[in-house]
């Protein structure tokens, strides 16, 4: 990609006179027994990234943990199995609702459950909307890519490189790792997908075009940071954003919001819910460039400096 293309897409800017439906509805289909905050982390993510409404699915006996952890966000208890997970019997209620919604979140927290594995894959070939695929949504597909194809509406897979030495059969993720970008790129080509390969310079493509994230840092490898990716990425598409536009920007405010909590208290006690808690800041300096520049395409290194103000995530130079 050529510089001009590497800049980041400006943020929508918003009319005095717009109201919380000109910005979209995004579900989080999440949550299995101990693994709720991955679904409440998602939508808090996608809020903050500037959706209209986010309302989190998940199973049924799990919807007060998602009713006092959300505050302004909904929620959307769905039909759960004997052993606490969803099953087919979510997805049919998921799509039942589907017409409520812009865009999908699938597969923070899920588990790897048989009938949820069969039930992200029915959504995933059913749902006539964008879907972001993360987590035990892609688990789901390892074996059986089917449901990507002839997806008429966009399709984000976030995977790690275990995740992606599942879904392309490679050897090992040593193998993954040899070839980030080739590999990234192969397997977006072949299944009309955007792939944002996460790890260290995360790989975004189409297929086409690619995008080699330059933010983020070490203390972020740590539980949940992925499901902040998925949730800025959803609530980036359901303003109206390019599909491999949102990906671009999503990985790259993530790992701005990390660079910035690290440069506050170091890399070795970092969570993700610092990096949630840095988002809004990053987003404002994203908001004013996109004013001053009339809407056009910011600088990513314009960007950084300005969150940044010359600090440096704790330990490393500029």
């Amino acid at each position: 990609m050529s510089a001009e293309s590497q800049r980041l897409s400006a943020l929508p800017l918003r009319r005095a006179e717009v109201h919380k439906g000109d910005f979209g509805h995004v579900l989080v289909v999440a949550g299995s027994p101990g693994m709720s905050g991955a679904g409440c982390m998602a939508a808090s993510a996608a809020q903050r990234a500037g959706a209209g409404l986010v309302t989190l699915g998940l199973p049924s006996s799990l919807n007060l943990v998602a009713e006092l952890s959300l505050g302004s966000a909904m929620s959307l208890p769905l039909p759960e199995t004997a052993d606490g997970v969803l099953g087919m019997e979510a997805a049919s209620k998921v799509l039942e609702e589907a017409a409520r919604f812009d865009v999908f979140a699938l597969g923070p927290g899920l588990g790897r459950a048989e009938q949820t594995r069969r039930a992200v894959r029915r959504l995933l070939s059913e749902l006539d909307a964008p879907v972001v695929v993360d987590a035990d949504g892609l688990n789901a597909l390892a074996g059986d890519l089917r449901p990507l194809r002839g997806r008429a509406e966009a399709t984000v897979l976030t995977p790690h490189p275990g995740e992606m030495r599942s879904l392309t059969g490679c050897a090992s993720t040593l193998e993954v790792q040899a070839d980030r970008e080739g590999t990234a790129r192969r397997f977006a080509r072949e299944h009309g997908a955007i792939v944002v390969l996460k790890g260290h310079r995360t790989v975004v493509t189409d297929g086409e075009r690619v995008c080699i994230n330059e933010t983020g840092n070490p203390g972020m490898a740590t539980g949940g940071m992925g499901d902040v990716l998925t949730g800025l990425i959803a609530g980036l598409l359901c303003q109206g954003l390019d599909a491999f536009d949102a990906a671009r920007l999503g990985a790259f405010a993530h790992g701005l919001a990390g660079d910035l909590a690290a440069s506050r208290m170091g890399e070795l006690s970092l969570v993700a819910e610092d990096v949630l808690e840095c988002v809004p800041e990053v987003f404002r300096h994203l908001e004013e460039l996109s004013r001053a520049g009339h809407g056009r395409a910011a600088d990513p290194e314009a960007v950084r400096a300005a969150v940044m103000g010359g600090q440096t995530p704790a330990g490393r130079v500029p």
